[in-house]
């Protein structure tokens, strides 16, 4: 076709608006958005004829060597200019764009393949866009990629088969691509690497559509191929002749065209499956409706993307420019945080973090005082194994000139302060444990409502734990000071000691009938202590009373004692975690993080790089999806607009 490229033969006016709309989005990087337009990639293994495809289709020279020709995806960009009789031409790359010229074209892609690939023989996944525009031709934009090849060649990284793969499957796996795999008519297309990968993504075929080259190097065999498509092509085969030698474009079309009507073999392939016009044709037509197809969807992920976008910018904290700005951030973050802190310390309320079982902290405090009850309560502590052993031992070293039937204070108060002091620790570490959690869950929620401002967080962490340090430090001296009273005296008001007394003595008739009988057996059962050996207890006859009275006196009292530490501990943690959420923690906040010279105040003003490069990024996204959401308006209002005519 004299003076035409085969695209001008295939120019179709009606679907002018949808490409111009895909190339304009496009053009904004929507699909920097994640949001996929209609593209047709070329594939097809190494030498297989791609390039060659490409430059029959546009008309210009594209670059050819040894090895990998592409090594950058290649996005050909046609566009029809009917207001110029010159080809004019451009790449887009690395921000920037170059203008060329048909005669050097190659040299110019082969500078921007090393500004993105590197000088030797690398390839990499940064496109080069060659914008064509010439008068009569329709829109069309293909993608050219890198041709599969196994087995690396000098220059070449060892996993080159893995990175071509890589780039490849990111390019036609979307279900918006069309995949055009370019088939030697040489090679079984069953054993093509192309036609594995693109299975793998199209396993029906549709939206495959193959071309064959090198069709006058393989005429035997060829019918068949395309015919029984044992490879499963969804939009069938266009076999072709490129351009061999010095050949023009328009000779080469001509040459084609001879072949598929004249050869014996090629002749009976069907016309609507040969020749560059006819791919040139079928690409047009494919384009325009996939792009159809999908510009609704288009729409929504667009619509989609801008709210969740634009949700996520007015989520961000507002941009503080004032120190009032600053300050009134800064109450609310603290309000927050003492909100959250009674919620969790004081109400037990948990519907924040429902699954997060660590953080419904009432429950985990009282489990922690539990525990520490359970350990006071399991026993009466002994420091003799054996049974009235540590009180026969005491009252023997007691002994002094009085009436025999009364019990010794002074044994009696050596006994308990041993007691006392065998679990005076407990105290002190239930409140450690406890203060501790605390602690870790204030961190938790100061960090959670100052997430915004990074500047705050490690000045708040360290008035957290400096304010928990002097929390806890009042407590030890509070389970101390108690301490100190359980062992300065032995005083109760509560009945309940002399009832348990009472009720624990009345074996004391049969505990001394056994000592005294010694043909009776040597252990005995008692309700509060199980079975005891009494054998030994017989050389101590003198005492031995003494010292179960004793006993039981102690047993019984202790149980005073364990419920005045667990009670007293329970009930100053409370008090404490309420000073602490409901005044004392707002007040240090607020003097550290703003101080005499309001310091902490204008931190708050230096916006974090990660936060300022966020609002950058959310506002960029806004403004790119808004205004691919009015590229969409205008061609939906047209193709309204026509289908009402």
């Amino acid at each position: 076709m004299a003076g035409s490229t085969a695209l001008e033969s295939s120019y179709n006016d009606n679907i002018r608006p949808l490409l111009d709309a895909v190339d304009r989005l496009r053009n904004l990087k929507v699909t920097e958005e994640g949001i996929q337009l209609p593209t047709i990639v070329v594939v097809g293994d190494q030498s297989s004829g791609k390039s060659s495809v490409l430059e029959s289709l546009a008309g210009i020279s594209l670059p050819r060597g040894q090895g990998i020709c592409t090594r950058v995806p290649l996005i050909m960009r046609l566009q029809s200019d009917s207001n110029t009789t010159k080809l004019s031409m451009h790449l887009e790359y690395g921000g920037k764009t170059v203008p060329t010229s048909e005669h050097e074209i190659t040299a110019a892609i082969n500078t921007a393949t090393i500004e993105m690939a590197g000088a030797k023989k690398g390839i990499s996944g940064r496109p080069i866009t060659l914008v064509v525009k010439k008068k009569s031709v329709p829109d069309l934009t293909l993608i050219d990629l890198p041709g599969i090849t196994r087995v690396p060649v000098q220059g070449q990284p060892s996993d080159i088969y893995e990175q071509i793969s890589n780039i490849i499957m990111e390019y036609i796996a979307p279900k918006e691509s069309i995949i055009l795999n370019v088939l030697s008519a040489t090679v079984d297309f069953p054993t093509c690497e192309s036609i594995r990968m693109s299975r793998q993504v199209d396993q029906l075929g549709e939206r495959t559509l193959a071309v064959v080259t090198k069709s006058d190097k393989a005429t035997e065999g060829l019918l068949e191929k395309v015919t029984v498509d044992d490879v499963h092509i969804g939009l069938g085969y266009v076999c072709v002749r490129n351009r061999v030698g010095n050949e023009t474009y328009e000779q080469a079309r001509v040459e084609e065209e001879r072949l598929f009507k004249s050869h014996p073999l090629l002749s009976q392939i069907d016309k609507s499956m040969v020749g560059i016009p006819v791919l040139a044709d079928r690409l047009t037509q494919i384009q325009a409706s996939i792009i159809a197809k999908c510009l609704p969807d288009i729409v929504k992920k667009i619509d989609d993307k801008l709210n969740r976008s634009m949700s996520e910018l007015n989520s961000m904290p507002q941009n503080l420019s004032t120190i009032a700005d600053a300050l009134k951030a800064l109450i609310r973050i603290v309000k927050l945080v003492r909100e959250s802190l009674e919620k969790l310390l004081i109400r037990g309320e948990f519907e924040e973090f429902p699954s997060d079982n660590s953080l419904h902290a009432t429950a985990r405090i009282a489990e922690m005082l539990h525990k520490y009850y359970a350990q006071l309560l399991e026993t009466c502590p002994t420091l003799e194994k054996q049974f009235l052993m540590e009180e026969v031992c005491v009252l023997q070293q007691s002994k002094e000139i009085r009436l025999p039937n009364f019990l010794p204070r002074s044994a009696f108060l050596t006994l308990l302060k041993n007691k006392v002091n065998t679990i005076s620790h407990m105290p002190c570490e239930v409140v450690d444990t406890v203060w501790a959690y605390i602690e870790k869950i204030a961190i938790q929620m100061m960090l959670k409502h100052c997430e915004n401002y990074p500047q705050l967080k490690s000045a708040s962490q360290r008035v957290i734990h400096g304010l928990i340090d002097k929390m806890r430090d009042r407590s030890n001296k509070f389970v101390k000071d108690m301490i100190g009273m359980e062992l300065v005296s032995d005083y109760t008001s509560s009945p309940d000691y002399m009832n348990s007394w009472v009720e624990l003595m009345k074996e004391e008739q049969q505990f001394m009938q056994a000592i005294e009988d010694h043909s009776k057996p040597t252990e005995i059962s008692l309700k509060s202590f199980g079975k005891v050996e009494i054998g030994y207890l017989r050389s101590y006859v003198d005492v031995v009373e003494q010292a179960f009275d004793m006993r039981m006196r102690l047993t019984a009292y202790w149980k005073t004692i364990v419920l005045r530490l667990v009670d007293g501990v329970a009930l100053h943690i409370k008090h404490a975690i309420k000073c602490l959420v409901e005044d004392e923690l707002e007040d240090e906040l607020i003097n550290e993080l703003v101080g005499p010279k309001m310091a902490g105040i204008e931190r708050m003003l230096e916006e974090s790089p990660a936060t300022a490069t966020k609002r950058d990024r959310l506002n960029k996204s806004v403004q790119l999806l808004r205004h691919s959401k009015d590229v969409v308006a205008n061609i939906m209002d047209r193709i309204v607009a026509d289908g009402d005519k």
